[in-house]
């Protein structure tokens, strides 16, 4: 039995498809796996034990599809719901008289609309994870609980140098880069974080975040290692794996936080957890069942969030209060509460 698994981007979203693919792997150990990427992402699945093959799109699905027609899949799983994987799936299903079985996950968009536009929340109390579940019922896959995998090889794990020896017995990760401005919390929000909170830091991102993370670096350049731009992905997914616990905003650096199952202390702006972009556990929805690793900060004050299912370059009223009014003190306190813990354990 060969299935395939779509999911172009991005990292957090693709991070959160691995649930799938594990429980697909073990509760039906003769499928052979495949899964369809962009090329760009390829590194989020490269060492997955679970997929035999991985198929990648550069800038167009067209040379792909040709080495997918190879392949003559019984089953297609699509966990990006979009028109490029429906004219994959439409393709497939032609060259093999329909006798591909597709399978494809609801995104649920008016329901996104009317919660981002009208304020509606019709959505429902559940992870995006447990409605990718929903789409491989027929395949007689369950939800085995166990949460979400990332998988890296021995030649990402960073050395002992690789971090100033002041972080050797442990820090916490500050992810501070996004996809969207309006994910972001402002850099002197995590310069407060950062100067009160009593533990080593290191600062995620990528090389466009450096700036920022300097910005924040300065303010303790002994207790703040700015990493930003400076490791490859695997590489910062060692890291993260290696802290004690992590700050981010809604980024892939939160799912792998998750994936680790390290406590989060998950910082939301235009967007909101109840789209089901939050921390997965295995098990866990926001309202019966918040994980405890998980701890949610965002400001409920503010009447015009969500604006956005995703997020946009800035602030659409202007004000960008979503942000910048944050309650800091809250993420600092259970920064602190967690670091009593830890000091406890040790």
């Amino acid at each position: 039995m060969k299935i395939l698994v779509i999911r172009f981007s991005s990292i957090g979203d693709i991070v959160l498809t691995s649930a799938i693919v594990r429980c697909i792997k073990k509760q039906l150990p003769q499928a052979e796996i495949h899964f369809l990427v962009k090329e760009k992402f390829v590194d989020v699945v490269a060492h997955n034990p679970h997929i035999s093959k991985i198929h990648t799109i550069v800038d167009e699905v067209q040379p792909v599809l040709i080495q997918l027609l190879k392949e003559k899949f019984d089953h297609v799983v699509d966990l990006h719901h979009n028109l490029r994987s429906l004219y994959v799936k439409s393709i497939l299903r032609q060259a093999f008289n329909s006798q591909v079985n597709c399978y494809t996950f609801s995104k649920l968009n008016m329901r996104k609309w009317f919660f981002t536009n009208l304020k509606w929340n019709l959505m429902p109390d559940k992870s995006i994870v447990d409605r990718y579940f929903d789409a491989v019922k027929k395949l007689g896959v369950k939800n085995d609980g166990q949460g979400l995998d990332y998988f890296i090889a021995e030649s990402d794990q960073i050395e002992k140098d690789d971090l100033p020896f002041s972080h050797v017995l442990g820090f916490v990760a500050c992810s501070i880069g996004g996809a969207h401005e309006t994910k972001k919390m402002p850099v002197e929000k995590w310069k407060e974080v950062c100067q009160r909170i009593e533990f080593p830091i290191v600062l995620m991102g990528g090389k466009e975040d450096a700036e920022n993370a300097e910005k924040i670096r300065l303010i303790d350049p002994v207790k703040i290692y700015n990493a930003c731009g400076k490791f490859s992905l695997n590489e910062s997914v060692h890291i993260i794996k290696k802290s004690r616990f992590v700050i981010s905003h809604d980024t892939g650096l939160m799912h792998i936080a998750a994936a680790f199952k390290k406590h989060i202390i998950s910082i939301w702006g235009n967007t909101v957890p109840e789209l089901g972009m939050y921390p997965y556990y295995g098990y866990n929805n926001l309202k019966s069942t918040l994980a405890p690793q998980l701890h949610i900060v965002e400001n409920k004050k503010v009447s015009c969030r969500p604006c956005s299912k995703i997020g946009y370059k800035k602030c659409p009223k202007g004000h960008f209060n979503c942000m910048n009014q944050i309650p800091t003190d809250l993420i600092i306190r259970q920064a602190g509460h967690i670091i009593s813990e830890i000091r406890t354990e040790s």
